[in-house]
């Protein structure tokens, strides 16, 4: 039964037969409602079943009831009302419509990072940056899912979404994600964190200013987040909240880096890569050790880079064009950089001391058979190959590290590498915290403005109507011979005196941050004035929301 999983639920028995169905629909379910005590009721007579006592009341009149999870009867005037001619699946439609309609959209995200969730789960949930906007169109096609955006990178993948109800939105798209990465539910509960509204926006600041990430400071992930905003411009679900959102994430990233030099001495993930390669080899190798770089994207560009700031004179490039490896060697002449289409990649592999994988494939480039097979390194060396996988999902099999030859790190091993320096750059977090503060405060204020802005729009749609009705009455009233000086004069005036009435109105429904109104305040003067001059009469614009979700769900 709907009660038993939470629903509120309307029924009517209207005689002996359907009472004995009720029963027997109530006996199907006794597993699912053990928790629950349960009631009926009849065009006479109300029962009452808790345990092994059984309550009988008589009714003088038909009525409908709510069931809900209490197995309290509660008379539901407004669906009574309604429920000549109306089915029981629009009921329950139109109850659930109307609970909605008491709560305000909310800013939620869905994430896991590298501290909530192992590498073996996000490379399962990654999805390409090329797929962006798949995913965006996905989510919004939830029933309670308005606006949504996708940041995923190799530490993190988190869903920003506007949910008409936190609770189900929270559902929905959590069920979305298990579907795309056949990740049980149940294990992404594990691993999965949840923040809504002004928390959202917190850590969205934070990650964009580099204080969420595993390199403290680091700066590619503000880059991260301006690509979302480019890949979502134009793209349906990426709206007005969650592009406001991103688009402010950006300027606090910029503005915390020139504020605070946070990124001043910090490293990336691709220099810290270089740093575990260099830590793992002998010292005395580090100029003759040979270096394979496979994927000459963003981050094997850096790598090449930082391999090349640490003296490393030669560096071989896999790529499957030649075009990224010709721009890196004109930035980087002192270097040797060789270029080697994919066709080459395990001849490439069997010749190199130090491989690192950083591509976007979704399969795997180094299978434990394929690493067997290469011939094993130089005793200087250590006698093993080093693969540094910094891909998300991995380019290297997990499996690999059971080659006696071989030893594989990914992204979650580079944390003892980051501790370095660590300590000046969480001085510098605490500078950069105060300014996310005053950030997300504004950005707060913008937002709850928003909640405000279809009541402005019908005061001064209402107040409109009359000022013009009133005007053409008093032209009317003064003939046809008045001039156009005094007609433009009595214009003014009545624009003047409805500016002027409208003026505080208008300031107690704004919200910009710099007064003491709380947001409560500001929707408790919003429902004043809807009341006042009768703004309510059309159908909310959640509950618009909430039923074109339905109908598009029903077709």
């Amino acid at each position: 039964m709907a009660a038993a999983s939470g629903f509120l639920t309307s029924i009517s028995v209207n005689n002996y037969y359907s009472e004995q169905k009720l029963k027997m629909e109530i006996s199907k379910n006794t597993r699912s409602i053990q928790k629950f005590s349960y009631c009926y009721s009849s065009s006479q007579t109300r029962f009452f079943k808790t345990g092994n006592n059984r309550i009988r009341e008589v009714i003088p009149e038909k009525r409908l009831f709510v069931l809900n999870p209490r197995c309290e009867v509660v008379s539901n005037p407004k669906i009574e009302a309604k429920r000549s001619g109306i089915s029981a699946l629009e009921l329950l439609k139109t109850s659930a419509a109307d609970r909605y309609t008491k709560e305000t959209s909310s800013i939620v995200v869905v994430g896991l990072n590298f501290r909530t969730a192992p590498i073996e789960i996000r490379e399962k949930l990654s999805i390409p940056e090329a797929q962006w906007h798949q995913a965006i169109g996905e989510l919004c096609a939830l029933n309670h899912i308005e606006e949504a955006a996708v940041l995923s990178t190799c530490n993190r993948m988190e869903i920003y979404v506007v949910a008409l109800s936190q609770h189900r939105g929270v559902k929905e798209v959590t069920e979305w994600m298990s579907k795309i990465s056949a990740v049980p539910i149940s294990e992404l509960c594990q691993h999965r964190f949840l923040l809504y509204n002004k928390d959202a926006t917190r850590h969205l600041f934070e990650v964009s200013a580099g204080l969420d990430s595993l390199v403290l400071g680091e700066g590619q992930i503000l880059a991260q987040v301006k690509q979302v905003v480019k890949t979502g411009q134009g793209v349906p679900g990426f709206d007005r909240k969650i592009s406001g959102l991103f688009k402010h994430a950006i300027t606090v990233g910029k503005r915390v880096r020139t504020e605070t030099s946070i990124s001043t001495g910090s490293v990336s993930v691709s220099s810290a890569a270089v740093e575990l390669a260099l830590m793992k080899l002998p010292e005395s190798s580090h100029a003759t050790a040979r270096m394979l770089v496979v994927g000459a994207g963003k981050m094997g560009k850096l790598v090449i880079k930082h391999l090349a700031a640490k003296g490393c004179t030669k560096i071989v490039v896999v790529n499957r064009t030649e075009d990224r490896v010709s721009a890196i060697r004109k930035e980087l002449e002192d270097v040797e950089i060789v270029y080697r289409p994919l066709s080459e990649m395990f001849a490439c592999a069997a010749e190199a001391d130090v491989v690192f994988t950083s591509t976007a494939s979704e399969t795997l480039l180094f299978s434990k058979e394929q690493v067997q097979a290469l011939l094993p390194v130089s005793p200087q060396i250590g006698g093993q190959r080093l693969f540094i996988d910094i891909s998300v999902p991995r380019n290297v099999g997990s499996c690999v590290s059971d080659v006696e030859t071989a030893c594989v790190y990914n992204v979650d091993d580079l944390k003892a590498v980051v501790e370095t320096n660590k300590e000046d750059r969480l001085h510098k977090a605490m500078e950069a915290q105060a300014i996310i503060k005053e950030e997300v405060k504004q950005f707060e204020a913008w937002k709850d403005s928003l909640e405000t802005v279809p009541t402005i729009k019908k005061l001064r749609a209402y107040a409109e109507r009359i000022r013009s009705s009133e005007f053409d009455k008093c032209l009317s009233k003064m003939g046809n011979d008045i001039t156009k000086n005094k007609k433009k004069a009595v214009y003014d005036l009545s624009i003047g005196i409805v500016n002027k009435l409208l003026h505080g109105p208008m300031q107690h429904l704004r919200c910009d941050g710099n007064d003491n109104r709380s947001l409560s305040e500001i929707l408790e003067n919003m429902n004043a004035l809807n009341r006042i001059f009768s703004l309510d009469t059309e159908i909310s614009v959640l509950e618009q929301k909430i039923r074109a979700k339905i109908e598009q769900n029903q077709k």
